[in-house]
């Protein structure tokens, strides 16, 4: 965990300070934004910010969004000043923490960022032969590429690797080559030199040269361009960076993780996928399971995300019914262990009484509430195959509906609802940008995601 405190946190910025060093965190002291913004820029990176109530959170915030900085921002300030606090979440903090600060808050902070995606859970014999496997390769530093389907937790066991690793120590940087526009994705993994091209307002450090000493994780790479994988090659067998606009290469001491919901092999058929590159990165592969074939998981991760978003929405947590797991595990999860995690969510909004009963739990989007549709043992049953309400319409009129309910379905999500639909993030915003131009209601992404 690293944290980044801007200002002097009313004078308790040593106090903050040493309760989070010792929870384990890395901090680092700037006395403005302007000197934060320069030190992202410059590779410092930071997990969380700390920033006193008094700055300019909201000029913050939006720094941080223009330059795709997706840090989480916490403000900070005098217990009574509750007119500053509210203005402060309005403005994009996470939280307010008053002052002086309470060390057990402070550990629950840095505790709820920490946790995000870190979590294995898992009984199944599949699941652990990729977990041995993973211990068993963890130490070295040779590249690993990582496949399977969306959704079944291929960053969490980067995450997992990089833990185990001899590089622990040191910084894991994320990089979602699907999420981040082509134009963009350049700059972002190599850097930039100031007046590079125009709106490079200063110099920034790129993702590789951030990772320096650590790793550094290619989510989704099939989705790279061909000209940045020609670029990416360079770096994998030099171990430099050229920024863009620079005039000599960075050397960089990195490990790289990649992963990809698509064959590679037949990416590389195709001439969408380098083949030197492939092989470069394909040192050691690891496959993900499906969540369809590791069905023993299915209680486990069930109640871990009923207990988590029972906890998040301040709701006591309720004992999952014998009929409403058969139902679970009665699905096939196309959207493998994301699905589940949103359908929990949904589960624990919806579900009354003490006990999580069949009714409360959506599958694709439906509630379903009669026997026509679920089986008896509560599992979900096959639709009829009937078309006629389809009937009449056009295809891109269907394709719209199924799109914009998949998108309500991941309250907004555009990457799981991409990964949902098997169509990549770019194709899904293309999409909407047709269908906003044509005034359809389209759900906003949650903050801080796509």
């Amino acid at each position: 965990m690293r944290l980044l405190i801007i200002g002097e946190l009313y004078g308790q910025i040593g106090t903050a300070s040493t309760i989070a060093r010792s929870r384990g965190a890395k901090v680092a002291h700037v006395v403005d934004i302007e000197s934060a913004m320069n030190a992202l820029r410059d590779g410092q990176g930071a997990d969380l910010i700390m920033i006193e109530v008094r700055e300019d959170i909201d000029k913050l915030v939006t720094l941080l969004m223009r330059e795709r900085f997706n840090i989480p921002v916490i403000a900070c300030g005098i217990k009574n000043d509750k007119d500053a606090a509210v203005k402060a979440i309005k403005s994009g903090a996470k939280e307010y923490i008053p002052l002086p600060p309470n060390e057990e808050l402070i550990a629950a902070v840095l505790e709820a960022i920490t946790e995000e995606s870190n979590s294995l859970i898992f009984s199944s014999p599949a699941m652990a032969k990729v977990i041995a496997m993973a211990d068993q390769i963890a130490p070295s530093d040779a590249s690993i590429m990582i496949s399977g389907e969306s959704g079944t937790g291929k960053e969490v066991i980067a995450r997992y690797i990089h833990k185990k690793s001899k590089r622990s120590g040191n910084t894991m940087i994320c990089v979602n080559c699907a999420a981040i526009p082509e134009n963009l994705l350049e700059s972002e993994l190599f850097g930039h030199e100031k007046g590079a091209f125009t709106g490079a307002v200063a110099r920034r450090i790129g993702k590789f040269e951030e990772a320096d000493g650590g790793t550094i994780l290619l989510d989704e790479i099939s989705e790279m361009d061909l000209r940045l994988q020609s670029k990416l090659l360079r770096v994998l067998q030099e171990r430099e960076v050229d920024r863009i606009g620079g005039n000599k290469p960075v050397k960089v001491n990195i490990r790289v993780l990649a992963t990809s919901n698509r064959n590679m092999q037949d990416e590389v058929k195709k001439g969408t996928f380098r083949e030197d590159l492939y092989f470069r990165l394909n040192v050691i592969t690891l496959t993900m399971p499906s969540l369809r074939d590791r069905l023993q998981d299915v209680k486990p991760l069930a109640d871990h995300f009923n207990q988590k978003y029972s906890k998040a929405n301040g709701v006591p947590v309720r004992k999952i019914s014998d009929a409403a797991l058969a139902k679970l595990c009665g699905y096939h999860w196309p959207g493998n262990v994301r699905e589940l995690e949103n359908t929990m969510h949904r589960t624990v909004l919806l579900a009354s009484g003490n006990i999580v009963e069949p009714d409360a739990i959506m599958l694709q989007g439906v509630i379903e509430q009669s026997e026509t549709m679920t089986g008896t043992n509560g599992s979900a049953k096959p639709a009829s195959g009937n078309t006629g309400g389809l009937v009449g319409r056009t295809v891109d009129s269907v394709e719209q509906e199924l799109i914009i309910d998949t998108l309500s379905y991941c309250l907004g999500n555009r990457t799981h609802a991409a990964n949902i639909l098997g169509i990549s993030i770019r194709t899904l915003r293309n999409k909407l940008k047709q269908y906003g131009e044509g005034g359809t209601n389209i759900p906003p992404p949650p903050t801080g995601a796509e």
